[in-house]
Order: C-alpha cells, then structure tokens, then sequence
C-alpha cells in the first residue's frame, strides 16, 4: 500500500470515528429551543408543552428561549449565526424561514439556509374582530370594507411578510377591498390590541386564549380558514362558505429546523426524540388544549421533500400578490 492510500484511510477511519462519536455523545449539554414570538403566544404555548417530554428523550434540559421581530425573521437569524452543531433548535413555520425573506429586504436569510426536522403540530387559522365591529362573517366584514374607503379598517400581522399578513393581501386582491396593515412583534400583544379594541380585526391561528377571549365577549371570532370546518370550531364557519371568497384556504404548521450543515447524526438523534415526544399522550392532550392538531410521523426525507414544496408553494403565492421586498 502506497504511503498516499494509507494516509487517505487514516483520515476516513478517522472521519468515521468522529462521526461515530457525535451521534454517542449528543447531546453533551442543555439544548436550546428557540422561539421566534414572545412569551404568551401559540408559539410559546407549544415550545412549554414540548419542552419537558423533548428533553427526557435528549438526556439533556431544554431551553426556551424567546425572540420575537421582524416576523420572527430576528430569531431565525439568531439560529443560524450559532455553530451547527444542533444546541440551537429553532421552532419555526412558513412565517419566519420562507415568507419574510420574501418581504422584507433587510432580511439575509433563506428557506435553504434550514433543514426541516419534523413537523409538530398544525394549526387552524381564523378571522377574527374586534367586540364592537359591527359584522358577523366574513362576507359582511368585506362589505363594511368596501363602505370604509375613506377610513379604512386596520388589520393586524405578526409583521410585514407573515403568513397572516400574506392571507389579508390576497383577501383584499380578490375581494377588490383595502385595509390598512398594523404589524406587531407577536401574536399575544396583537390578540391584547383586537381585545381593547385598537385594530379592527386579523387572521390568527387559532388559541385557547383566544376562545377564552371569545366566550367573555372580548373579540369575536368569524369565520375559518381551512377547507372544512375544524372539530375545534363546529359552530365557526369557513370563509369558503361565504359569497366572496369562494375556495379560499390555508392552514400553517409548525416544526423544528436547524441549520442545513448540522451533522447527520445530530438531525437523526433530533428526529428520534421529536418522534418519540409527538407519542407521548400527554403531549398529545396538552397540543389539542391549545387547539393544535400534532402532526403525523414523518420520515427525514420527507420532511425534506414537505419543506421544499411549501417552499415552492408560499413564493408562488408573493409572486401572485406582487409581494415586493421594502
């Protein structure tokens, strides 16, 4: 064996021990699971509930950490400027890694830039206003709209390029209405703001704080924006059937995701433990009190497969809204 070929299976057999190595001894300390929107939100509310399960099945604690601006653009941006070493998870959905890039220039980041690891939970999006708007559906918060040209009505987002913010635009191309944009940094301090009465109304996905709002008679809640109606919301209808906005639907995930370089073992080892968590019956339970559904298992090339097709998905949707970065 020439000295060339001996030293080139040195360093494979050492590359593999390395390799070896990280999927033993990770995680070796506390991980951090970090969430795009302040504290209070849906976002957070799931972090908390997966946060205890998620770290039994690591061996290390898990860290919740909160960040919210920019459309969580700011905590996906945190992740990503950590190593790659899989101690940065980041509990993200199309908002922050997909959509924003798309709408706001100052943002650097890229879909690309993360690996999706599994999806968590699906969530249903609503309408909602606030207590004294003087509409009952969507077709009727549409035409008051159509009556308010001089004084338009104000929606809230978690910010320019969000979902949310997305879903208002293409409701007012196809509706031929305008609204004024009010952004915030998450949706706690936006419910707060539709429940005092200082925005008109936002499409949200849909929370327990927000029903407990409901029933009190603090907002009201108008229409849904799924393909049928939810099993959360019976007596909700969607805005489909209405007159104005026939076939109009959406639905948001969330998953966690880390930098596109983390090692494989790492992600395998990430993917193992959301799994076992999502089986946890708890969990389960404690997801459909928040009025999230837990996602169904899927496999890492599948996750990989899903990213890529909401990806393709939500910028085809900027392009036919003629979303222009500011």
């Amino acid at each position: 064996m020439n000295p060339i070929t001996r030293r080139a299976l040195v360093l494979l057999a050492g590359s593999l021990l390395a390799v070896g190595a990280g999927a033993d001894t990770y995680p070796a300390k506390p991980v951090n699971l970090m969430v795009p929107y302040p504290a209070g939100g849906p976002s957070d509310a799931i972090a908390r509930i997966f946060s205890g399960p998620f770290a039994r099945e690591l061996g290390q604690p898990v860290i919740v950490e909160n960040l919210g601006g920019a459309s969580g653009a700011i905590a996906a941006q945190k992740v990503l400027a950590a190593p790659a070493d899989g101690y940065y998870v980041f509990q993200g959905s199309p908002n922050e890694v997909i959509l924003a890039p798309l709408a706001n220039a100052a943002i650097k980041l890229k879909a690309e830039d993360f690996r999706l690891v599994a999806p968590i939970a699906d969530a249903t999006m609503v309408v909602l206003t606030r207590k004294d708007l003087p509409v009952n559906n969507v077709d009727e918060l549409i035409a008051l709209a159509r009556k308010s040209r001089d004084k338009p009505l104000s929606y809230g987002s978690v910010g320019v390029g969000s979902l949310y913010h997305f879903i208002v635009e293409n409701m007012q191309q196809v509706a031929g209405i305008q609204v004024t944009h009010v952004p915030y940094k998450g949706n706690a301090p936006l419910l707060a703001d539709i429940g005092g009465g200082q925005v008109d109304f936002a499409v949200l996905v849909y929370s327990a704080a927000m029903g407990d709002m409901a029933q009190h008679g603090y907002l009201k809640v108008i229409g849904q924006l799924g393909g049928q109606r939810s099993e959360l919301l019976k007596n909700v209808p969607t805005v489909s059937e209405g007159k104005e906005l026939k076939n109009f639907h959406y639905k948001t995930w969330t998953g966690f995701m880390v930098p596109k370089n983390t090692p494989e073992p790492v992600v395998q080892r990430l993917h193992a433990a959301i799994g076992k968590t999502l089986a946890d019956p708890s969990v389960v339970s404690q997801l459909k009190l928040q009025t999230q559904v837990p996602s169904a298992p899927m496999s890492l090339a599948d996750a990989t497969k899903y990213f890529e097709a909401e990806t393709a998905r939500y910028r085809a949707l900027a392009k036919a809204i003629n979303l222009q970065p500011q």
